[in-house]
């Protein structure tokens, strides 16, 4: 009977309330982040858990990307297969999240969520939030490249370094039998 006792004591106090609201990140099936998102919201309305479940969000943030040879402004995941919930913890609300379609657990040791720290909260909502936009530059130092427009066209090349911020590389070509290094806009080459 005391074994049973304790079993229970220790299911009530396995959420602990007293933490208070914080945001928790939640495990997902990666491409059902916003499906998700809508299928928590309408969980949160219909079992009138607007006092525990505050907020549910998918962190993007703005990039620029190469689709077709244009430059596209995209929103883009900053944690795939993760969204984050603002709430307060307790049996019944991480029942209500943990239970969603398409949700495979809590980020945290066992049962227990462990809530995202203040300043990685801050640092996220000042990269999600922000006007300035990302290019996503899928190149790395050594990269073999070719240079698709401008003066050095059909020129082949070796990446010595990329900045996401200016959307800008530097890579060595072959002038005049030697190695110069040249700054182009990420649009200009294409990997090899």
């Amino acid at each position: 009977m005391e074994t049973q006792e304790n079993e229970q004591e220790n299911k009530i106090t396995k959420q602990d309330a007293s933490a208070g609201r914080n945001w928790y990140a939640i495990h997902t099936y990666a491409g059902y982040e916003n499906a998700v998102v809508r299928n928590l919201k309408q969980r949160v309305e219909s079992l009138g858990m607007q006092d525990l479940i505050f907020d549910v969000v998918v962190p993007t943030e703005k990039k620029i990307k190469i689709k077709g040879g244009k430059r596209v402004e995209e929103m883009e995941k900053v944690y795939p297969g993760y969204v984050l919930v603002d709430m307060i913890v307790t049996d019944e609300s991480w029942y209500v999240v943990r239970n969603t379609p398409r949700v495979t657990g809590f980020v945290g040791a066992g049962v227990n969520p462990v809530p995202v720290s203040q300043t990685e909260m801050v640092d996220l909502m000042a990269r999600m939030n922000t006007d300035i936009t990302k290019h996503s530059i899928d190149l790395q130092a050594d990269d073999a490249v070719i240079i698709v427009d401008g003066p050095f066209k059909d020129t082949e090349g070796k990446v010595i370094e990329s900045d996401e911020k200016s959307g800008k590389v530097k890579v060595l070509v072959s002038m005049f039998g030697r190695e110069t290094p040249v700054e182009l806009d990420f649009l200009q080459v294409k990997r090899i």
